[in-house]
């Protein structure tokens, strides 16, 4: 994607509300949102784990915890965040939880705690917050999923399940906003790649991709982060991975 243009003034105004920010991708991409200037809704199960968003950027920060499967807490935070900044731009959809095994193994209980989150959470905390962007007729909603969608893997599948109903969801409701100002954004990325570890430059680069997209006047309906993520999503063009699936098609 070709750099772009800001309106440095018009970003400093612009709102974001993150989910699952205590760590990963979406820690780093509230911190270069505060870095720009902009400001940001720092949300997480764990709010003592974004105390330092405060202590660097008091003016432009606000830190909340937000469990996304409690509609109840999703939106109080979605209340705090307008009296405190009074609009909502960008609404980034990261908190995620991961189950691994094969099917036969798996504890039922965690599957559901895994929908809960990754759809059911999701669902919820757009539903908060699209009204305040109907009422704008502007937003940008990015949803994070998972290049699983494109090619499953053993020991993934009820991950990729509830990534495959993100993505179904986020195509219709792509359609569904359009006519209102509003864009949707599928952010696909490898889970097993350092976007979900420690490794903050991964991450900081994954940051940025997201916001360079978010920037471009139509941002793209879908956005795979990383060189893995690509080769995996379009192995005809970047080539086989080292799991040697490069052969299948892209589907």
């Amino acid at each position: 994607m070709e750099p772009v243009q800001h309106d440095s003034q018009a970003n400093s105004n612009r709102v974001w509300f993150i989910t699952g920010a205590s760590s990963g991708l979406g820690r780093a991409l509230a911190e270069a949102v505060l870095d720009r200037g902009e400001r940001a809704v720092v949300t997480a199960r764990k709010p003592e784990r974004l105390l330092e968003f405060i202590e660097r950027y008091p003016a432009q920060a606000l830190v909340m915890e937000l469990d996304v499967t409690r509609p109840d807490q999703a939106h109080d935070v979605v209340g705090h965040t307008m009296e405190r900044f009074g609009r909502i731009d960008v609404l980034v959809n990261s908190a995620g939880y991961r189950v691994l095994g094969a099917i036969a193994e798996l504890d039922l209980c965690q599957v559901r705690r895994q929908f809960e989150t990754n759809l059911f959470g999701l669902l919820t905390v757009t539903r908060t917050v699209l009204p305040i962007m109907r009422r704008a007729r502007s937003g940008r909603i990015v949803n994070v999923s998972s290049v699983g969608v494109v090619r499953g893997t053993p020991g993934s599948s009820t991950d990729h399940a509830s990534n495959f109903a993100v993505e179904g969801f986020s195509e219709a409701l792509a359609q569904e906003v359009a006519p209102l100002g509003i864009t949707v954004t599928i952010v696909e990325r490898l889970r097993v790649s350092s976007l979900d570890g420690q490794h903050k430059g991964d991450a900081a680069r994954g940051a940025d991709d997201i916001i360079q997209a978010i920037d471009a006047p139509r941002p793209p309906l879908r956005l795979a982060l990383g060189a893995d993520a690509l080769r995996v999503a379009f192995p005809q063009k970047y080539g086989a991975t080292e799991r040697g699936m490069g052969d299948a098609p892209a589907g």
